[in-house]
């Protein structure tokens, strides 16, 4: 019954009541990524849009699929043999933010300290 209200009142919980209607009437299911996002295609043009598994972030749209949406590439991942390379690394999304996002060292988050400076740095002042 939760998940009923959120698909009607909201739009960052995987989607609508809309778009689940419009998608039942107009959509064809092309694949499925990894992450569980459905990827669909208008019957008759050649609109495309993904429905998240779960919350909302475009970031979590795999390099593949995410050319296939924006019409990059014409076929989608799902319907060709892709196997990649073997210094490919996984796609992960974007985690600013989170406890997983990158803190370079000397960062205030950080729990390392800051390298010393090597004094070839001189400020700027504007008597020059």
């Amino acid at each position: 019954m939760k998940r009923f209200f959120l698909q009607i009142f909201t739009w960052w919980h995987g989607q609508t009541i809309g778009t689940r209607f419009h998608t039942w009437l107009r959509g064809r299911h092309v694949g499925t990524d990894e992450a569980g996002n459905r990827y669909y295609q208008h019957r008759r043009h050649d609109r495309r849009w993904v429905v998240y598994a779960d919350i909302v972030e475009a970031s979590n749209v795999p390099p593949g699929w995410n050319a296939w949406l924006h019409h990059t590439s014409d076929v989608p991942p799902s319907e060709e043999d892709y196997a990649p390379r073997e210094w490919e690394l996984p796609h992960r999304p974007n985690m600013t933010g989170t406890a997983l996002a990158y803190r370079p060292p000397g960062s205030i988050v950080t729990p390392a300290s800051r390298p010393r400076v090597t004094g070839d740095y001189d400020p700027w002042t504007p008597a020059g």
